[in-house]
């Protein structure tokens, strides 16, 4: 662990704060690693003070930013994914001691980084504007993009480093600066990740102040970056709760959103399912990352005619799943988060059990000299019903609610019958069924798969949901354009000054105008 983290250039106690020097002169915090209760270090939090000279930096650093020619931006990121992969090995390591994941997922998620670094490389040559056909003669009437200020990222936890780069990687091609407020319980990956930027960004010899930090109480920090007008745009991972608090601040100043918050996951099982593909899928989507994926898979809607092959498989998988130590290799499912996340999941079965659901397996707090110091929970298969009160809300954890249907549209209105509207799934080798759920009569979800799981999205297509989900995107497609500002032209290069629509309007006399 300290040869991890002393090759990542942390020490025992770092500075919570950057903006292009580090400082930092809050509160001391220590983070505890759920993997074993051990310290992996303290952090000296930002202050107002540190605050005011964050901010400051960074639009400093914007405004030779933004004149820097998009490919030339495009360089510093293409560093900054070499410099990732570089330091692939370490970075995925201290994900996983920090966060729990599985090594495999740690190193993952590095990989996210690396690879939106390389398309936001791509699109550094691709700030594409439009040309339109004017109404009028002799006039060009066009469309162009220009960067748009300081980017403020909140993160949460269970991504601790790829949603940034998700964020900072498309903004820093598109001419902005970053704020980052990472999650106050994963903050050593978030400063790893800022000394890799801040080395590049030396290299290339560009102001480190287009990539700041900031760690802190995470709600008073939070609202503080949100009420900021100098934050034109704020990108904001987490619960529900946080995004309409966050939400209704900035757009409270008319400030730009974008929101990925809850996700109540649903994948349907038809009769004409590969059922082994299906059970393969949910069982990764339920308990990879401990089931603390904001896509992980919350509930199976399964055809009667299935639902009995579907449970005794997954059974078989839960009652051999392999939860320990993240770093050892074998290990499927390491801890939660923390010891708050451990009480939330056995909450939320308690809760189940009151409305009559039926636990098949697992749902139990692990103790004993192999977790000791850890947060570990044997992750829970249930029976459920659509109306339960307590399907309604996500569950942060390896709680999985199994139900049933028996005519198609029944199952796409218990699918869509929550308010969150993240990612969704559907196993079918029938067309018609395939093509109607990801029709408009089908899943109302941002993402919509088919034989294919609700988690592991690749960073090529729009990420974010609908409803209660915050209707925000981030990553690839065209998700470039929220990081920048819209600008209609017209050029006119006629003699005369004609008027849209054939309006005409009486004023001066011809040749009345005086120079």
């Amino acid at each position: 662990m300290q040869t991890v983290l002393r090759n990542l250039g942390l020490v025992a106690e770092n500075s919570g704060a950057f903006s292009g020097e580090w400082h930092g002169g809050g509160a001391l915090i220590e983070k505890i690693s759920p993997v074993d209760g051990k310290s992996l270090g303290k952090i000296r939090t930002a202050s107002a003070d540190d605050y005011e000279k964050v901010i400051a930096r960074a639009q400093k650093a914007f405004a030779q930013w933004r004149t820097t020619p998009g490919p030339v931006r495009g360089e510093t990121v293409r560093q900054l994914g070499n410099a990732l992969r570089e330091q692939k090995s370490n970075l995925g390591k201290l994900v996983s001691l920090e966060a729990g994941k599985i090594l495999a997922e740690g190193e993952g998620e590095v990989q996210e980084m690396i690879d939106i670094c390389d398309f936001a490389v791509g699109q550094s040559r691709m700030l594409y504007g439009l040309t339109i056909q004017s109404e009028r003669a002799e006039h060009r009437l066009m469309e162009q993009w220009h960067p748009l200020g300081l980017v403020g990222v909140i993160s949460a936890f269970n991504f601790p480093v790829a949603v940034w780069s998700w964020n900072a990687a498309l903004a820093a091609v598109c001419g902005d600066a970053t704020v980052w407020k990472p999650s106050e319980k994963t903050p050593l990956s978030a400063i790893a990740v800022i000394k890799i930027a801040e080395r590049v960004c030396r290299e290339t010899r560009v102001d480190p102040a287009i990539f700041t930090l900031l760690i802190g109480d995470g709600p008073s920090l939070g609202q503080r970056m949100a009420a900021d007008f100098r934050l034109p745009l704020v990108s904001a991972t987490g619960s529900t709760r946080m995004g309409f608090d966050v939400a209704q601040t900035v757009h409270g100043r008319l400030g730009r959103t974008i929101m990925e918050l809850g996700g109540n996951n649903a994948l349907i099982v038809t009769p004409t399912a590969d059922l082994a593909m299906a059970a393969s899928a949910i069982f990764f989507g339920a308990v990879g990352t401990a089931g603390q994926r904001c896509t992980s898979t919350r509930r199976v809607i399964m055809h009667e005619s299935v639902a009995p092959k579907i449970e005794e498989a997954l059974l078989r998988s839960y009652r051999s799943v392999r939860i320990g130590n993240p770093l050892e290799k074998g290990t499927l499912m390491g801890p939660l988060i923390d010891p708050a996340a451990v009480e939330h999941v056995l909450e939320s079965i308690a809760k189940l059990k009151e409305e009559g659901g039926e636990v098949l397996s697992g749902g139990e707090r692990l103790d004993g000299e192999k977790y000791s110091g850890g947060c570990y929970i044997t992750p829970c298969l249930a029976r459920a019903q659509p109306d339960f009160e307590i399907i309604q809300h996500e569950t942060f954890g390896p709680l999985l609610y199994l139900m049933t249907y028996g005519d198609f549209d029944e199952a796409i209105a218990i699918h869509n019958g929550v308010a969150q509207g993240l990612s969704s799934s559907i196993f079918t080798n029938d067309m018609r069924e395939a093509e109607k759920f990801v029709s408009p009569l089908g899943s109302d979800c941002g993402i919509a798969n088919i034989n294919a799981g609700t988690s592991g999205a690749e960073i090529g297509g729009a990420f974010g949901g609908e409803k209660n989900t915050g209707g925000g995107r981030e990553s690839g497609s065209d998700s470039w354009k929220s990081y920048m500002r819209r600008q209609t032209n017209t050029i006119n290069y006629s003699p005369e000054l004609p008027l849209a629509q054939g309006i005409q309007f009486g004023g001066l006399d011809e040749g009345s105008a005086t120079a």
